[in-house]
């Protein structure tokens, strides 16, 4: 039997990397291919973005946008929370949200616990003005964000606007509930 030179030792790696860098999908064709000892020239397919990583990138598209509080949802220069991730879904998934704030969203979402959470999923807090409201009512419900992956929320608010944050701190206080919309 042949043993598989360094350009096949190559190809298995360069797969294994593409397959961790796409949350864990390889090309089980190409796997198989190199494995079996098959021609190092094999055609190696990138797996696809995961939707939620597609929400990120076109969220990512307005980092720095500044925030303005009840923005008009058809005039992208300014944004509040709600209209971010109207956009974002939107944009990156084909998904309409409506043109409702963070309580309208999350009526929109299949609720999920915090352990659950996976990119793309969206994340609601309560904000100093909600903080009055009881902790199972909607009305505490004041802020949305994108969960992005490794403690990580893409959303827009204050000074800086459209911006990441660690899931920590204020934002951990805050949390009130998340919600899957992605399959």
């Amino acid at each position: 039997m042949k043993k598989p030179g360094w350009k096949m030792g190559s190809v298995f790696a360069l797969l294994m990397c593409t397959s961790l860098a796409f949350g864990g999908q390889a090309n089980a064709a190409s796997l198989d291919s190199v494995k079996s000892g098959a021609d190092a020239s094999v055609s190696v397919t990138a797996a696809k973005s995961s939707a939620g990583a597609k929400v990120i990138k076109a969220g990512e598209k307005y980092m720095g946008t500044p925030y303005k509080y009840a923005s008009s949802r058809s005039d992208k220069s300014t944004m509040d929370c709600s209209e971010f991730t109207m956009w974002a879904f939107r944009e990156g998934a084909g998904i309409d949200l409506g043109r409702g704030g963070a309580r309208s969203q999350y009526k929109k979402v299949k609720h999920i616990s915090r352990s659950q959470l996976k990119v793309g999923d969206l994340i609601f807090f309560s904000t100093r003005a909600t903080m009055k409201y009881n902790k199972n009512s909607i009305n505490r419900i004041g802020h949305v964000g994108i969960y992005a992956g490794n403690n990580k929320i893409l959303h827009t608010y204050g000074q800086g606007g459209v911006r990441y944050s660690t899931l920590t701190g204020w934002w951990d206080q805050h949390f009130v509930a998340a919600g899957r919309v992605l399959n």
